[in-house]
């Protein structure tokens, strides 16, 4: 067992967010700027704050947020979409409003995403006919004996 949990699971997710909000942008074949490039002198930098960027993700981590991505696959489309969101930061109360459920049901939602990504990672097939509640509480513990 990789030992996998749900606050691994969470961080990573968190990581393909940041990743891919750090990538640039997509732009239509044959994009080009016909401005030529200006040059700034000595005399118009003085006075001016540096403008500090983050470095460009490395390929690795690039790597493991393609990774991270392809494990939405494994939930149903608005549960996949909610663990996303979450993952980009996005407070409750939008995804509340987008879903159409209050914020301890969305919580929920987010909290059996997660633990059905950190079943798969483990290499274990959450039952269908247990509970959510079942798969949220058993998820860090697959590597020991579960619960019935």
């Amino acid at each position: 067992m990789t030992g996998w949990t749900i606050a691994r699971v969470q961080d990573r997710l968190e990581l393909a967010a940041e990743v891919m909000r750090q990538m640039p942008g997509v732009k239509p074949q044959g994009y080009f700027n016909a401005w030529p490039d200006y040059f700034h002198s000595f005399a118009d930098q003085v006075g001016q704050e540096p403008v500090m960027r983050k470095p460009r993700p490395s390929p690795r981590m690039i790597t493991e947020a393609d990774e991270a991505m392809l494990w939405l696959r494994w939930l149903e489309v608005e549960d996949a979409k909610l663990v996303w969101m979450r993952a980009n930061g996005k407070a409750w109360k939008p995804i509340c409003w987008e879903f159409g459920m209050s914020r301890a049901a969305a919580a929920r939602r987010w909290q059996y995403g997660l633990a059905v990504i950190v079943w798969r990672l483990n290499g274990r097939v959450p039952p269908t006919r247990r509970s959510q509640r079942f798969v949220i509480e058993n998820a860090n513990s697959l590597s020991r004996k579960i619960v019935l």
